[in-house]
């Protein structure tokens, strides 16, 4: 250490009667929020864009709410992949909401729907609360490109940022594409990643991850898994085995099962989580890739029709492009009102 002081000299009051504010600053929260809104209109530019687009040729010039107009107002939330039956349901309420005058007033429609939206997303199940002392493990499962492996680090540095202690274990063995990528991530965020050699067996790779994660006092592993959904014996059997080990080296600890979806997949993606659905229990949804897409409005009828929780949305294809799910500010976003 320096055996210098420092000293501070005393101002010189003489030099000026004035006095500069220090520059303004945004408190925590509102810098969050900021950021969040940011990436959420990000992620959904697409989407709302060509919605909007859609329904306002579907009203202009109208100043009844007809049959033809509300037929092309379905059109539009369907192109969205909102779903047949959600987007026949919206309409309804739309023609209930809208009074006389307020037809040509596609804000007033976009706030209606919005609002409508907002409470179908908020009465699907949500996420169940982890409160507990033990390392909880993430099992991610989804098809090959999905991005599923990229998810994975994308809730590694969510998790690490929010102070907690990662381990992330490369178990689809299958590809060493992906064993290649998780490590590189790993390299890239500073934390480890427990692997083994292309071929090997993705139990064992959770079973050294599970003692890794009780001696470096892990508050969370987070597993890759198979993503092939077309041999569902296969899948299901290395689960099955995955969860035996979790069974026995740590049976207090909490799983939970995550499906990554890609969202360019659309409608498409209901279908999958339902086949998925089929072969393992899961316990939330991550919609990957929905900058890329203009059919965003999938998430609803995933919500909707599968009953499953959605837990966070992929908005790029950095490490930081991660947001959690928040129902009101998406349906907000989806039909460009402001946050």
């Amino acid at each position: 250490m320096s055996n210098e002081e420092s000293t501070t000299e005393a101002p010189d009051t003489e030099a000026s009667d004035t006095f500069e504010l220090a520059p303004e600053r945004a408190f925590p929260f509102e810098q969050e929020k900021k950021g969040f809104w940011k990436k959420l209109k990000k992620g959904l530019l697409m989407t709302h864009t060509e919605l909007i687009d859609r329904m306002d040729a579907a009203v202009t010039g109208r100043a009844v709410l007809d049959d033809e107009t509300l037929e092309y107002l379905e059109e539009s939330l369907i192109a969205a992949d909102l779903g047949v039956e959600t987007s026949l349901e919206l309409v309804e309420k739309v023609k209930e909401g809208v009074r006389p005058g307020e037809t040509r007033d596609l804000f007033r429609i976009r706030e209606i729907l919005s609002d409508e939206v907002a409470i179908l997303l908020m009465d699907a199940p949500q996420r169940k609360a982890q409160a507990t002392e033990n390392p909880i493990v993430t099992l991610v499962v989804g098809v090959n490109g999905a991005g599923k492996t990229t998810t994975i680090a994308k809730l590694a540095r969510y998790y690490r940022d929010r102070g907690e202690k990662v381990i992330m274990a490369a178990g689809d063995t299958f590809r060493a594409a992906a064993i290649e990528q998780i490590s590189l991530w790993g390299e890239r965020l500073d934390l480890p990643v427990i692997r083994q050699k292309a071929g090997g067996d993705p139990a064992a790779v959770v079973f050294d991850a599970l003692k890794a994660g009780k001696a470096r006092k892990a508050t969370r592993i987070i597993v890759d898994t198979a993503g092939r959904l077309h041999t569902k014996e296969y899948l299901m059997r290395e689960l099955g085995k995955i969860g035996r080990v979790i069974e026995r080296e740590a049976a207090d600890w909490p799983v939970e099962t995550l499906l990554v979806l890609d969202a360019n997949t659309g409608h498409n993606a209901v279908n999958q989580a339902r086949e998925f659905s089929k072969v393992v229990s899961v316990d939330g949804v991550v919609l990957t890739k929905l900058d890329g897409t203009a059919k965003g409005g999938m998430a609803v009828a995933v919500a909707r029709e599968l009953r499953l929780p959605i837990v966070f949305l992929g908005v790029g294809e950095q490490a930081e492009d991660l947001i959690e799910f928040r129902p009101r500010e998406f349906a907000s976003a989806l039909f460009s009102l402001d946050g």
